[in-house]
């Protein structure tokens, strides 16, 4: 096998991004036969040894890709001294893989858990602008120029503006209001700071899409192995793919479950609401009485005594 750049080999054995190993590299964490390793350098993994905090790397043949429901509570991060749950903690070999999508402490939703490096890069990179499609509750009922504000893009604390999203009023709850929004980008808490400087603050933020990738029925905690046309979608950029059900698998502790009267909310799209049935419904047909009576021909007119 021919020498390819040390950072490219890191990512595709799950160890995060090319800039997160690259990163790796220049803190002085990787070894190539014994050599602390440099940024730039090559090496070939079938005849290199290459070792990573002194663990020898193990080659990635397979590729894996987890779609996993983050539940409010769990670190999105792969390491570190922090003690909570961490989103890798929910799949098996989580520590060797890299996150896509990540979420703040209190948000939950849909993430992506993979050992394809390529992959993590072109989901993740801003220059591809994926979607990532959000429900967001707000405690208060937003008016038609804080929509406008958001849509057009708002100028966020460090000068810089977001860019333009998809925001709409979903539904009401309560005084607050459920809102659907469609980012393409993915900035550190951005919606969260987005809103407060809106005056809109968040009460709940579930991710339910990225990209082409759904939530679908995963519940908090649960995750499953993503079908070969999902990964194949993925790459492409095509279009969202339909709601499936595909059996799901809970993390090997904690569950993460919501309490009862507590699950996240079905995607719209998932499932037929009850005013799609009623469009859906065919017209109603007339009483078999009126059918009668209409189909009776009238009766002879009888004769005038006076004709």
């Amino acid at each position: 096998m021919a020498e390819e750049r040390l950072q490219k080999i890191l990512a595709r054995a799950g160890f995060g991004s090319r800039r997160a190993c690259e990163e790796l590299i220049t803190s002085g964490r990787v070894t190539v036969n014994g050599q602390i390793a440099e940024l730039g350098g090559k090496a070939d993994p079938q005849k290199d040894s290459i070792r990573v905090d002194g663990h020898k790397l193990k080659a990635a043949d397979e590729k894996l890709y987890y779609a996993v429901y983050k539940p409010r509570g769990v670190l999105s991060t792969t390491a570190g001294p922090d003690p909570r749950r961490k989103v890798t903690d929910l799949v098996p070999g989580g520590e060797q893989l890299h996150l896509v999508g990540r979420l703040d402490l209190d948000s939950e939703g849909l993430m992506l858990l993979t050992n394809d490096g390529d992959l993590t890069q072109q989901l993740s990179h801003p220059r591809y602008e994926h979607e990532k499609e959000y429900r967001v509750l707000v405690a208060r009922q937003p008016d038609m120029e804080q929509l406008a504000t958001w849509r057009r893009g708002v100028v966020l604390p460090d000068g810089s503006r977001s860019l333009p999203a998809e925001v709409r009023i979903e539904k009401p709850h309560g005084k607050g209001a459920w809102l659907r929004v469609i980012m393409r980008e993915g900035r550190k808490r951005e919606i969260r700071e987005i809103t407060r400087l809106l005056g809109l603050p968040v009460v709940k933020l579930l991710r339910i899409r990225i990209g082409a990738l759904r939530v679908g029925d995963l519940q908090p905690g649960q995750w499953r192995l993503l079908e070969p046309d999902e990964v194949e979608t993925l790459r492409s950029r095509k279009t969202p793919l339909p709601f499936r059900r595909t059996p799901a698998k809970s993390a090997p502790t904690r569950s993460g479950r919501p309490a009862a009267g507590d699950k996240h909310p079905t995607p719209r799209g998932s499932r037929a609401t009850a005013a799609d049935k009623r469009r859906r419904a065919p017209a109603s047909r007339p009483s078999s009485k009126r059918q009668a009576s209409s189909s009776r021909k009238p009766a002879a007119r009888r004769p005038s005594s006076n004709s």
